[in-house]
C-alpha cells in the first residue's frame, strides 16, 4: 500500500526520526478511519479536497485545537505530494485546502483595582530607588508606552508645564502623550530626589544610582517583582502594563482612535484586540453577577 511506501520513504530517504514517522502513520490511519466511515470503498489515494475539508470540520467539532488539526493536514500535504511525485495521483487535493487559523491569545492585563492597590499602597519607600520604581510603574500604566520608549525618555522629552511626554517609538516615529495631575506630582517628586541625590547623571530621564540610564532587564525585573505583589499572572512584564493601560482606557469609554494614537499603533486593527479583552472581562462580570448566568 502507498501508506507503507510513504512511511518507508520518510524513514529511509528523508531520515525522519522514528517518532515522527509513527506520528505521520497515526495521522494517516485516522484519516483512513474517517474515509471508511463515509464510504467503505474510499481509499487514501482517491480522497478529494471536499473530503479533507469534511475531516477538518469533524476534528474542529470534536474540540481539537487548531494547531493539532494543522499538524494532521501537514501529514496529508506530505503524503499527497509523495503520491503526485510517484504518479499515483494527477491532482494534489491539498493544494486548495486551507487549515484553520490559529486563534491569537488575548493580551494579559492587570485589573484597575489591582493597579490601584499597588500604586496607592505602601509597597514603595521614600528612597531614590523607591520613588523611581513607583514612577516607572505609573508611567507604564498611565501612558501605555513601550519598554524601549521609557528607557530612551530624556529630560527634554518631559514637559511639566503642558503635562505632555514626547515619546520616540518604532522607526523613530514621535508622538505626544498627555498625563494627569497625579502623575505630574510623582514626576516632580522624582526629579527633586534625583537631582538632589544623583550626581552627574546623564540626559536620560530615568537613571540608576550611578547616574546612568536604566537597561531593559533591570526594568523588566522591577516590574515583575512589583506586579507579583498584587497578581498571579504568568506574564508580569512592562508590556502587560501597556495592555493594562489600553484595557483601562477602553473600559472607561475612551475612543478607540484616541487609544490608537496614544499607543502609537500604525493600524487601528492592532488596537481593536483590546476591545475583545474588555468584552471577555464583561462576560466574566456577567457570569459572576447575574443569578441565571
Amino acid at each position: 500500500m502507498m501508506k507503507e511506501s510513504f512511511l518507508k520513504y520518510l524513514r529511509l530517504e528523508r531520515n525522519y526520526s522514528e517518532k515522527t514517522v509513527v506520528s505521520y502513520g497515526t495521522d494517516l490511519e485516522k484519516f483512513e478511519c474517517y474515509l471508511k466511515g463515509l464510504d467503505s470503498g474510499l481509499r487514501l489515494e482517491n480522497a478529494d479536497a471536499d473530503i479533507v475539508r469534511g475531516w477538518i470540520l469533524e476534528m474542529m467539532d470534536a474540540g481539537m485545537a487548531e494547531t493539532s488539526v494543522n499538524r494532521k493536514l501537514s501529514t496529508l500535504r506530505a503524503f499527497y505530494k509523495y503520491l503526485l511525485k510517484k504518479g499515483v495521483i494527477t491532482v494534489d487535493p491539498m493544494l486548495v485546502v486551507k487549515g484553520p487559523k490559529r486563534k491569537k491569545p488575548l493580551p494579559a492585563f492587570v485589573k484597575e483595582s489591582d493597579m490601584d492597590r499597588l500604586l496607592d499602597g505602601d509597597s514603595f519607600d521614600d528612597s531614590f530607588s523607591g520613588v523611581r520604581d513607583k514612577l516607572v510603574l505609573s508611567v507604564f500604566y498611565e501612558t501605555g508606552m513601550r519598554l524601549s520608549e521609557l528607557i530612551s525618555l530624556n529630560d527634554s522629552d518631559v514637559d511639566l508645564h503642558k503635562s505632555v511626554l514626547k515619546v520616540t517609538g518604532k522607526r523613530n516615529k514621535q508622538r505626544y502623550i498627555p498625563f494627569g495631575e497625579q502623575l505630574k506630582a510623582e514626576i516632580e517628586s522624582y526629579l527633586n530626589i534625583r537631582n538632589r541625590e544623583v550626581k552627574n547623571h546623564c540626559e536620560a530621564f530615568f537613571v540608576r544610582e550611578n547616574g546612568q540610564m536604566l537597561y531593559p532587564m533591570m526594568v523588566y525585573r522591577l516590574v515583575k517583582q512589583n506586579l507579583s505583589k498584587v497578581v498571579t499572572l504568568k506574564k508580569r512584564s512592562p508590556h502587560v502594563l501597556r495592555h493594562s493601560f489600553a484595557t483601562a482606557m477602553l473600559n472607561n469609554e475612551a475612543e478607540l482612535e484616541a487609544v490608537k494614537e496614544i499607543l502609537g499603533h500604525e493600524s487601528i486593527t492592532t488596537t481593536e484586540i483590546y476591545t475583545h479583552t474588555t468584552f471577555e472581562e464583561l462576560k466574566k462580570v456577567y457570569k459572576h453577577a447575574h443569578p441565571r448566568a
